[in-house]
């Protein structure tokens, strides 16, 4: 799959997916006899793997160390697992205080609900004439 391929496919422009493969967040992509990228099964599957730890707002930071440990070996499984872990927790700290955002939001929402409309009369939420 050329990157105008992967780029459509996986929502990332091709200068993302360069950038990504040159920080080491990718490791390298395997290339066609004219050098040009050639995203095989494994490289597609790093993509989706990037894609969705970023969107959950994973450090860079951390996926690069979690892609360099990799690209050590088996011997590094514990190391990329605690990074996992930790990553983990932190997402569930962000979700909790978007949970607590919401409530909030939630709340205001209601508040607008009770208000008098221009007659003055009060309606609850989802009463409806």
């Amino acid at each position: 799959m050329t990157i105008a391929e992967a780029s459509r496919k996986y929502g990332l422009s091709p200068d993302t997916l360069r950038y990504y493969e040159r920080i080491g967040l990718l490791p390298p992509v395997p290339r066609n006899k004219s050098g040009i990228r050639d995203y095989d099964g494994e490289s597609c599957r790093w993509i989706e793997l990037m894609r969705c730890m970023r969107k959950a707002g994973v450090q860079i930071e951390a996926l690069i160390e979690y892609v360099a440990l990799y690209r050590q070996g088996a011997d590094t499984a514990e190391a990329r697992k605690n990074i996992l872990i930790e990553q983990r927790e932190r997402l569930l700290e962000r979700m909790a205080d978007m949970q607590q955002s919401l409530d909030r939001l939630n709340q205001k929402i209601e508040q607008y609900d009770r208000l008098p409309d221009k007659d003055g009369v009060c309606r609850e939420s989802g009463d409806e004439e």
